[in-house]
């Protein structure tokens, strides 16, 4: 059987699981972002300057937060998911366990799971983007291509969490990430303001996160306003990101699944 079959095994039951617990996702992934949206995009928006330049346009200030948190969605969604989910798989619930007395081996257990990962990035991103539109915040036919690079996004941030909650022995560790480097990516990797604002070591660590990049990205794709090299250059880095991590992740999986 092909590597692609048997990773559709723990993807089908993923889905057969999160059927059970969609609607309590709904907040988190959907509501909260639309509330920063209207906090932040449209009631900050009216005290910030509605002429920001963007590779040489100028935007009002929605314009330019609204595919940021985008971005910023598809992280949020892929961190939560990548983690807790992971070390349940493994320690509480044992699903991991289970799926290998079938025959799966572990890089299908960890593509499946990626893959259902991805799709919920990628069904929660598309509910965004269609929320970002209805405000007119959307310039360009091109946004549709930001569905795709927020799903970029969240799987530069679900493998490596991934490789990480499968290595871990407590969530402990969870709730450090998301306080010391999640919110410190979601507020200061170019989501409100731009990274040259910051002082030049944090600016230099911003352009190394995935998100400065994401973000960037799907801010150009919604804006209309894509340089080309630009766009690649995210893309190559994203991609890049992803096939290192999830190396990580292969190797970190059969070191606590493969006795």
């Amino acid at each position: 059987m092909s590597t692609v079959a048997l990773a559709l095994r723990p993807l089908e039951f993923f889905f057969a699981q999160y059927r059970r617990v969609w609607r309590g996702t709904v907040i988190s992934s959907v509501v909260t972002p639309v509330v920063y949206l209207l906090a932040l995009g449209v009631g900050l928006g009216k005290f910030v300057r509605q002429d920001l330049v963007y590779n040489g346009e100028s935007f009002d200030y929605l314009d330019v937060v609204a595919p940021a948190l985008l971005a910023a969605t598809a992280m949020q969604v892929a961190s939560f998911e990548a983690s807790w989910p992971v070390l349940s798989a493994i320690k509480w619930s044992r699903q991991y366990h289970a799926m290998l007395a079938a025959p799966l081996r572990v890089k299908d257990l960890l593509v499946g799971h990626q893959a259902f990962i991805a799709l919920r990035i990628l069904s929660t991103v598309t509910v965004y983007l269609a929320v970002i539109a209805a405000f007119g915040a959307v310039k360009s036919p091109l946004a549709i291509l930001a569905i795709p690079a927020a799903g970029l996004v969240g799987v530069a941030f679900a493998a490596p969490i991934a490789a990480w909650g499968a290595y871990t022995e407590s969530d402990a560790s969870f709730v450090a990430i998301f306080r010391f480097l999640i919110l410190p990516m979601f507020l200061f990797s170019g989501t409100f303001f731009p990274v040259s604002q910051l002082p030049a070591p944090f600016e230099a660590v911003a352009y190394a996160t995935p998100l400065w990049h994401g973000v960037d990205l799907c801010r150009q794709l919604t804006l209309g306003e894509v340089v080309v090299p630009s766009a690649i250059a995210h893309v190559v880095f994203l991609a890049a990101w992803i096939v290192a991590s999830l190396t990580l992740a292969v190797i970190s999986y059969r070191r606590k699944l493969v006795l």
